[in-house]
């Protein structure tokens, strides 16, 4: 099966010689996917008091540290694919002493095996893969398909933020949040002369922006 996440579309499978070395130093901030859905309807207990927050897909941690960072009384679940990768955010979390951070390292696809419906109250998607071809729409993380899924996983009113520089995948963005029934809130085809709050930006959004590409951003409520 195809990994739910995968940022250009490619997957390296042969894992570097050094990383099954380098996660056991950080296992105190890493889960894996084997065993994940015992965590089902119990991710409070590991974070008392703190309101869930999941990103997909986080690369190497730039966004969901500077968010942990920002807002210790939240807690923030990242999800990564490759080990090498993940490896990165859990290394960052330790040497910040964040407790409010766990990486998982997992395929996405199975989100509603691990969580509870509406455990989630915050779902950040930032520069997903925009499958540019038309007969790879249902690819897109922002799909119908996989809105359904984010419904379930948030419950009434859990808000979904996506970022992107593809204002192909931005455009097909808001006419699928719109099929859906999702309520925009608000959004911006220029997020960074609008005046919407950008706390912290992605390692992809400093590049991207740095090039002169414009970032759109919609902020959804279900």
């Amino acid at each position: 099966m195809k990994p739910f996440f995968v940022k250009g579309g490619k997957v390296r499978l042969r894992k570097k010689p050094w990383i099954e070395t380098a996660m056991d130093e950080v296992r105190d901030k890493t889960l894996f996917d084997n065993g994940l859905e015992t965590m089902k309807g119990h991710w409070q207990e590991l974070f008392p008091d703190k309101s869930l927050t999941l990103e997909i897909g986080c690369g190497k941690g730039k966004f969901i540290i500077g968010m942990a960072e920002l807002h210790p009384e939240k807690a923030f679940i990242a999800v990564e694919f490759q080990h090498d990768i993940a490896f990165y955010p859990a290394r960052k979390a330790l040497e910040k002493k964040l407790n409010n951070v766990r990486v998982l390292l997992a395929d996405a696809q199975g989100i509603l095996e691990w969580f509870e419906e509406g455990e989630i109250k915050e779902l950040y998607l930032n520069f997903s893969d925009p499958w540019p071809k038309a007969r790879h729409a249902k690819r897109r993380l922002t799909h119908r398909r996989f809105l359904e899924m984010y419904r379930k996983l948030l419950g009434k009113g859990g808000k979904l933020r996506f970022k992107t520089d593809n204002r192909g995948l931005f455009d097909f963005s808001m006419e699928e949040f719109a099929a859906v029934g999702a309520k925009v809130l608000r959004y911006s085809t220029d997020l960074h002369n609008s005046n919407i709050d950008n706390e912290v930006q992605t390692e992809y959004e400093e590049r991207f922006s740095a090039k002169g590409n414009k970032i759109c951003f919609a902020e959804v409520e279900f």
